[in-house]
């Protein structure tokens, strides 16, 4: 029984969640700081979920650094998603070769 009700708060909680924005802001927002701050939270959301999983994916979180401060500077310099992804894969299986 406890499952069910566990099962069912989770639902509830997610769903108020997404919810309760769409019912109670119906105009649109004008308040420059509050717009600032909600045009970030995606990619703060996806930071924080990416930036751990980079370090633990690895057997040493010293590949998975090597491999994040390498695909930063690559993608500063301007390549694109793939060879960015696979130059990281190179990396990480080089530094673990030698730990």
């Amino acid at each position: 029984m406890t499952i069910y009700i566990s099962i069912f708060t989770a639902f509830l909680v997610s769903y108020l969640i997404r919810v309760l924005p769409l019912t109670l802001i119906r105009k649109p927002i004008k308040n420059k700081f509050l717009k600032s701050f909600l045009y970030y939270v995606p990619y703060v959301t996806l930071s924080v979920m990416t930036f751990p999983a980079i370090i633990q994916a690895t057997e040493s979180p010293i590949a998975g650094v090597a491999a994040l401060l390498v695909g930063i500077v690559l993608s500063l310099f301007g390549a694109g998603l793939l060879p960015v992804a696979c130059v990281c894969c190179v990396i990480v299986f080089i530094v673990e070769f030698f730990i």
